[in-house]
């Protein structure tokens, strides 16, 4: 017997992924020459090249967080960083030292806040990611307090200019066009 609850909520979240492509894609393809694409494997930011004459955010596996997570590395990364595959950043895979995975934190605060807010804008739950299963354990704590900092200091001083594009445009389609508002960042919805 099929479940069509199943069918029709899988169907929904395809539906609402392509639509995110589409408004990345209408927002920063002709401006920034770059486009969303849906990948299969890890993540990652490619340069344009002669093969593909645009640049590239590509999210893992279909997935709208991966999609906002990695749209909001994209949102951070100036003129120089977008010149370069993955931005040119440092990355340690799963199974991080203590002292990798707070040098990995620290680099994470500014995207995760970002993603947040894309999150709140697209009305979908935000889950923080240390991105680090198999490694030694550390006290996340800090982690998040320094997130919702971010965040907090992102409501007061308002965000980078393609960030707050582009969450303005996820709130007029997801969210009944919700404004910017702290109110809607606590500690407590990232301990769920």
């Amino acid at each position: 017997m099929v479940d069509l609850a199943s069918t029709n909520k899988a169907l929904q979240i395809s539906d609402s992924v392509d639509r995110l492509i589409e408004i990345f894609d209408e927002c920063f393809a002709m401006s920034f020459n770059t486009r969303l694409i849906r990948g299969e494997e890890e993540p990652i930011y490619r340069v344009a090249t002669e093969q593909s004459p645009y640049h590239q955010v590509v999210f893992a596996h279909g997935y709208f967080s991966s999609a906002l997570h990695e749209i909001a590395h994209w949102c951070i990364a100036g003129d120089a960083r977008r010149a370069i595959d993955d931005y040119g950043y440092w990355y340690a895979p799963d199974g991080r030292t203590v002292e990798q995975q707070k040098a990995f934190e620290k680099v994470e605060i500014k995207p995760q806040a970002l993603e947040w807010i894309f999150s709140v804008a697209a009305g979908i739950r935000f889950r923080i990611s240390v991105d680090n299963l198999s490694g030694e354990d550390t006290d996340t704590a800090p982690f998040m307090n320094s997130v919702l900092n971010q965040v907090v200091q992102y409501c007061d001083d308002g965000l980078p200019k393609r960030a707050e594009q582009f969450r303005q445009v996820l709130a007029e389609q997801f969210s009944e066009n919700k404004p910017l508002d702290q109110r809607e960042f606590q500690l407590a919805d990232l301990m769920l």
